[in-house]
């Protein structure tokens, strides 16, 4: 039997979401950071990351966002086979639950229509970034992550060949990561897709990012070249905000998709401190 949700549900879920996003951060956010208060050395890497943990409490206690750069909105949605949408088009309702939750909940509008001549701000930040998988069921979820510009512009695709191996990808995240330096705002989440195709390798390094912090590759081996690359990226000495230190990454994350036998796309997604995201099961 086809379940139904009308969009109104939809519209409202997304607002709330986009508040809740930018003005509380994940637990698992929280408990990663005050492990790397633990693990950092440096006396300005220990207040930094203090500083950091004290500024996501006043943001939640005081329903403010945790930084001004509430970013461009990245929807995540799982779609059931099995329900039917009702009262207009599912594309629509995100974007107009965006558009409620950034003016209704003061964050900050980034979006520009035009990205290369006029750069014109839309003025509610839609349109949204939204990537849609049909799975199995009855239920709609939604998962929503504002993506600042500091980090994204830090990421970067490169195409490697299979001879490069994971020597190659570990070569390539750590180089990321030194060429970034304290732009992403350290400590920083490090989303990586390995296969696929160029753009495959991109959306895996994004969705990378909505693993629990720390959470290893279900893979031994994966999860054993996660600890490796995190091992040789905070031994470049970057630190919390660049200021140096011992903690310039909290995670490394590794996503896989099967690939051309000549390829080995590889992509790298930076999440600064604040990886927000915020999700829900209708």
């Amino acid at each position: 039997m086809v379940r139904e949700i009308h969009v109104d549900q939809i519209v409202s879920t997304v607002e709330g979401l986009c508040i809740k996003a930018a003005n509380i951060l994940p637990q698992d956010v929280m408990e990663a950071l005050r492990r790397s208060l633990e693990r950092e050395e440096s006396p300005m890497g220990k207040n930094i990351i203090n500083l950091l943990i004290e500024n996501a409490q006043v943001a939640s206690t005081e329903g403010v966002p945790i930084c001004q750069d509430t970013g461009v909105t990245v929807v995540f949605v799982e779609l059931g086979q099995d329900l039917h949408i009702v009262g207009g088009n599912l594309y629509d309702a995100i974007n107009e639950g965006v558009r409620r939750g950034y003016i209704n909940g003061y964050l900050r509008k980034s979006v520009v229509s035009d990205p290369i001549f006029d750069r014109k701000n839309t003025g509610d930040n839609t349109p949204a970034v939204i990537y849609t998988d049909v799975v199995p069921g009855d239920r709609l979820k939604i998962t929503v992550l504002p993506k600042g510009a500091g980090s994204e512009n830090m990421g970067a695709v490169k195409m490697l060949i299979p001879a490069d191996g994971p020597q190659g990808i570990k070569s390539f995240v750590v180089e990321t990561v030194k060429v970034a330096g304290s732009n992403p705002c350290p400590p920083i989440i490090i989303g990586v897709g390995v296969g696929g195709t160029m753009e495959k390798a991109a959306l895996l390094s994004k969705r990378a990012l909505l693993r629990k912090v720390g959470e290893p590759h279900p893979d031994p081996k994966i999860a054993n070249l996660e600890r490796e690359i995190l091992e040789e990226v905070n031994k470049l000495g970057i630190g919390p905000q660049g200021l140096g230190g011992r903690v310039t990454a909290m995670a490394v994350h590794i996503e896989l998709w099967p690939t051309h036998i000549a390829c080995m796309p590889v992509a790298v997604t930076l999440q600064c401190h604040a990886a927000r995201h915020a999700e829900a099961v209708l």
